[in-house]
């Protein structure tokens, strides 16, 4: 399945982490271990914000993606499932199921 990873820095734990000399090797590595489709980096709330891809075969694999950012850079991690527009074409037949029982009448 499919997550969407959103990394927040904390302001002073982000500025220690991009003044390290290493920094973009770190953020690398990371990304490599934890084998992300793809990086996004910006802003959000004010913060230092990553917006990452993974592909997530069981629920167990979750911890080893967000501890490198709680470890390093003491960052906020939410994991959100997203689709795939070929995923969201499957569902459809149990998205009409749903609104033709629950769907307003």
């Amino acid at each position: 399945m499919r997550f969407l990873v959103k990394v927040s820095m904390p302001t002073d734990a982000g500025n220690r982490a991009v003044s390290e000399a290493e920094f973009g090797h770190k953020m690398q590595t990371i990304l490599q271990d934890i084998k992300a489709e793809a990086s996004y980096f910006t802003t959000m709330d004010g913060r230092r914000t990553a917006l990452i891809i993974v592909n997530v075969a069981e629920a167990s694999q979750i911890p080893s993606i967000g501890e490198p950012f709680y470890q390093w850079l003491g960052a906020e991690v939410d994991f959100h499932p997203v689709m795939m527009p070929e995923d969201l074409g499957k569902a459809g037949p149990n998205i009409e199921a749903a609104v033709k029982k629950w769907g307003k009448r």
